[in-house]
């Protein structure tokens, strides 16, 4: 009877064993609102990716959209830092989490953003939605609509929150390609995802982002939670010269949500990890950055190595000037003098330092030139074709692999975002 029980309680101990490794190993087993997806930043390979097409709720990830369309209304000339928002009644019955707005007040841009991504304040997203939408409804539909211009085409958005809306879906790899995005598009924006408090109207609000300061080399971007969705969080994290992106989704706690996250970085960002060793043999890339055309479908992307795509047609070096004298203000095409054929050769041979994509030259350039002001490169503004949109990609070029890293490693320490690519 004694070895009965001993038997007995040894299985009992190894069932459990293995319902624990299996939690572990497979948690969308155990969790059918997980998901996950980690990408290299530079070439766009998949490290690692659990469910990542799977439809899932973006609670409060949804504000980085509203964040997205209010930086491009920014760049555009259409709001700045001091652009004051009216509160509607609306607005102010927004429920918790908020910054307790009243129907009248005004909300400047520059307290907006913080509340956004400190607070993840429900009223100052309405607030936003309306003074670029006139509604929040209105501007769920232009939300939707970026993000198909993005390449994001499993998100449908509703508000402007995050708050429960049973058609408000997305899916892992369209958060990280929105977190993506962010970073290349408004490089002088992004440092806002890594503030960790902000003051408004003698309140001190403290962010829900743990990552940033608990886990090394984390520098954004955003958390969320409804009780359809789980707990979320989209980070990118840096370490030498490799950035990473990557999102969870459905977290049982907060807690474990960042543990599992803080894993994945690990993981990832080790150099003897197969995820790193699947990175250095170029996966092709599914997930793809700014200088890309189109997010692939959930199928593979047919094989090739990244940063040696066939030039597309649309392509034309719009400017190439070192950082001490000015661009040539006409557009160059390939079908252009000599000249024009020596610049256009030198943006497309070795390294390069990728600032951002923009809609218009004027601001690619002046972007490259700030960041060339900083590092050593040569400016190039170049025109490409995305998501059927014309933008101006700008990058510095002419470096060699080291300068390149070190560069981008200088300038993300003073604010800017940045890519490292072969040009």
């Amino acid at each position: 009877m004694f070895f009965s029980n001993r038997a007995i309680t040894k299985g009992l101990l190894a069932a459990a064993v293995s319902l624990l490794s299996l939690l572990l190993i497979n948690p969308v087993q155990a969790n059918p609102r997980y998901a996950s997806i980690v990408i290299d930043a530079d070439s766009g390979a998949v490290l690692h990716q659990d469910s990542a097409d799977a439809i899932r709720y973006p609670a409060s990830l949804t504000k980085m959209m509203t964040l997205y369309m209010l930086f491009e209304a920014m760049e555009r000339g259409k709001m700045t830092l001091d652009t004051p928002m009216k509160v509607s009644v609306h607005a102010a019955g927004m429920p918790q989490t908020n910054i307790g707005l009243r129907a009248g007040d005004n909300l400047k841009v520059r307290d907006a953003i913080p509340a956004l991504v400190v607070r993840s304040a429900n009223d100052a997203a309405a607030v936003v939605a309306e003074a670029l939408g006139n509604s929040e409804a209105n501007f769920g539909r232009m939300m939707t609509d970026k993000a198909r211009q993005l390449g994001m085409r499993s998100t449908t958005f509703r508000n402007a929150s995050g708050l429960p809306n049973s058609e408000q879906k997305t899916t892992a790899r369209d958060m990280a390609t929105l977190s993506t995005r962010l970073m290349k598009d408004f490089p002088k924006h992004y440092h806002y995802f890594s503030t960790q408090s902000f003051s408004y109207k003698g309140v001190t609000y403290n962010s829900h982002n743990r990552m940033v300061r608990n886990v090394p080399g984390v520098d954004g971007l955003k958390t969320g939670f409804i009780r359809a969705s789980g707990f979320n969080v989209a980070t990118s994290a840096k370490r030498g010269n490799r950035r990473v992106v990557a999102v969870v989704m459905g977290g049982h706690t907060a807690a474990a949500r960042d543990q599992h996250m803080a894993q994945l970085i690990d993981r990832s960002l080790n150099p003897g990890s197969r995820a790193n060793q699947v990175a250095s043999q170029k996966t092709p890339a599914r997930v793809t950055t700014a200088a890309a055309a189109k997010v692939s479908a959930p199928a593979p992307a047919p094989a090739q190595k990244p940063h040696q795509q066939q030039p597309r047609k649309a392509d034309t070096v719009v400017a190439v000037a070192s950082r001490h004298n000015p661009p040539v203000p006409n557009v160059q095409t390939p079908a252009s003098p000599p000249q024009s054929q020596k610049a256009q050769s030198s943006a497309k041979e070795g390294w390069a330092v990728q600032i951002g994509s923009y809609h218009e030259p004027d601001r690619a350039r002046a972007n490259a030139q700030a960041a060339a002001r900083l590092i050593p490169g040569e400016v190039a503004v170049t025109e490409v074709e995305i998501s059927n949109r014309k933008l101006y990609r700008a990058r510095l070029v002419g470096l060699q692999e080291n300068q390149a890293r070190n560069a981008c490693q200088s300038l993300t320490r003073q604010g800017f975002g940045c890519l490292v690519v072969r040009s």
